[in-house]
């Protein structure tokens, strides 16, 4: 499954998804969101029960704050339209992986 790109528009259909959802916050000028971002694109591909999402942080101020982000790229795991884990920074693909698994 590809990616979605999720905005404020999008984004009560995707949360009220019944698959663990994965959400990367991010900017393009961002370096380490460029290094994360290939490999939120791998778990998608490979894991179709998964919904991954990316959000530009640029583009979607309200949905960035909403979520409290102020590092990015940051990573939010929800379950059940709930947050259960998130991380700022980048991170290996087994840690990211292990965020969605936990």
């Amino acid at each position: 499954m590809s990616v979605l790109k999720i905005n404020k528009n999008n984004f009560d259909e995707v949360k009220a998804s019944d698959k663990p959802l994965l959400l990367d916050f991010y900017a393009d000028w961002c370096g380490p969101c460029r290094m994360v971002s290939p490999l939120v694109d791998e778990i998608a591909e490979e894991n179709p029960q998964y919904l991954v999402g990316k959000i530009n942080v640029d583009e979607e101020p309200e949905l960035a704050q909403a979520f409290g982000v102020i590092s990015i790229p940051y990573l939010v795991v929800m379950k059940n339209g709930r947050i259960v884990n998130q991380s700022a920074g980048a991170r290996p693909k087994a840690q990211i992986l292990a965020m969605l698994e936990g």
